[in-house]
């Protein structure tokens, strides 16, 4: 696809402020939702906030009629110099490139789909919908909690998505949301809701047996950069304390650094069984992943969990691999203790321990019978092909 591709009648921006590469996380939503909407038809051009590709690029290998692609607009990636010129950014100019871009279209988009977008971000592209006649979605994927922003509860990014969430976003056309939490919020303001889970393209993703190379009675995985939302370090300490009592657990940790997840655990030496390897490329995840008898995921039940959705659960699903975590979110829906994995009744150090003690009395028939159903549930479920029709329905009754 080249850049005439924004002539066609039914483009559709998906545009944000967001600076990462294909392939992370936040990447990953962006591509789900775009291949969905390309399978209704749609072209979908999503604009970021990186400095590149400044042309076009098209991403191969979705399927439908549609099509996705990319390019970076330089809307934060460019910003330099000192701390209050950052700020006179964030606060008055973020989201200027993104509408200048949009006016410079020959043929305006159907719709403008925002992800990520902050209060400022907002108000730029509402202003333009709403003089073009466009209608102005919004993809809504957590909702932060204060403690995890620079700044605190009173600082500039706290605000701003407060802003966004509880005045800019209500005013859309529409909402994509990620959780049920978030859909039951934005439903009872009134607003056009539809929910979609983490999705990616579970129908081509190769999954062969699984490759188990550890000697250990049971093998664990953990993905991410943990900061605050994922315990981490109650992880390692319940991993240390079946470690003690005599079992041979391994956890192979992917993220963050060997020093951080001491920190974390708040142990001077790691148990001999955590296996710090740090960053893995996303294309060597799968294979990490299908080593492991489970993965785990470790929240408590605050508000910023209930209202995001883990992408690595429905990674690890996808893959065959089963999941042991407590219920946050929507996991519940999709996560049947002894079935698609093992649920913890609770986030502390004890009952970590107790379901890890289950999952070592598990016979092999028993493991190999989740990854079954952890497969089976993720195609169901996560596959982005499955998602097309609430997504087309919902563009189709949004009105500027």
């Amino acid at each position: 696809m080249d850049e005439s591709m924004v002539r066609h009648r039914d483009w559709l921006a998906y545009v944000g402020p967001f600076q990462f590469p294909w392939g992370q996380p936040g990447s990953r939503r962006v591509v789900g939702i775009a291949s969905s909407l390309a399978s209704s038809g749609y072209h979908v051009v999503v604009a970021s906030g990186e400095d590149g590709p400044q042309a076009i690029s098209t991403l191969e290998g979705v399927d439908g009629p549609g099509s996705v692609s990319y390019l970076g607009l330089g809307e934060t990636a460019s910003v330099g110099g000192s701390l209050l010129a950052r700020a006179a950014h964030f606060a008055v100019r973020l989201g200027r490139r993104t509408v200048d871009w949009l006016d410079a279209q020959p043929t305006r988009p159907s719709h403008v789909m925002v992800y990520g977008g902050a209060a400022q971000y907002m108000l730029h592209l509402r202003r333009w919908c709403r003089r073009n006649r466009v209608p102005l979605l919004a993809d809504v994927v957590e909702w932060y909690d204060p403690r995890h922003l620079r700044g605190g509860f009173l600082g500039p990014l706290h605000l701003s998505s407060e802003s966004a969430m509880r005045y800019f976003y209500p005013r859309c056309a529409g909402i994509v949301a990620i959780s049920s939490y978030l859909e039951d919020y934005y439903r009872g303001l009134g607003t056009n809701v539809v929910r979609v889970p983490p999705t990616l393209d579970v129908r081509t993703l190769r999954v062969g047996p699984a490759v188990r190379r550890q000697a250990a009675d049971l093998s664990l995985v953990y993905f991410g950069t943990p900061g605050r939302k994922d315990l981490l370090g109650t992880m390692v300490r319940a991993v240390d304390r079946l470690e003690r009592q005599g079992a041979a657990i391994e956890l192979h940790i992917y993220g963050p650094t060997a020093t951080q997840v001491r920190d974390l655990a708040g142990l001077e030496r790691l148990p001999k069984g955590v296996d710090v390897r740090g960053r893995l490329a996303q294309q060597e995840m799968p294979q990490a992943l299908r080593e492991a008898d489970f993965s785990v995921i470790l929240r408590r039940p605050e508000r910023f969990a209930q209202a995001g959705f883990p992408t690595k659960f429905c990674e690890s699903l996808a893959n065959g691999t089963p999941v042991i975590a407590n219920l946050t979110s929507d996991l519940g829906d999709y996560l049947r203790h002894g079935v698609e994995g093992l649920v913890c009744d609770g986030w502390s150090e004890t009952e970590l321990a107790d379901v890890l003690h289950a999952a070592l009395e598990l016979a092999p028939a028993q493991r190999d019978a989740m990854r079954g159903a952890a497969r089976a549930q993720a195609l169901e479920s996560f596959d982005y092909r499955g998602y097309a029709p609430q997504l087309s329905v919902l563009l189709e009754t949004a009105r500027p």
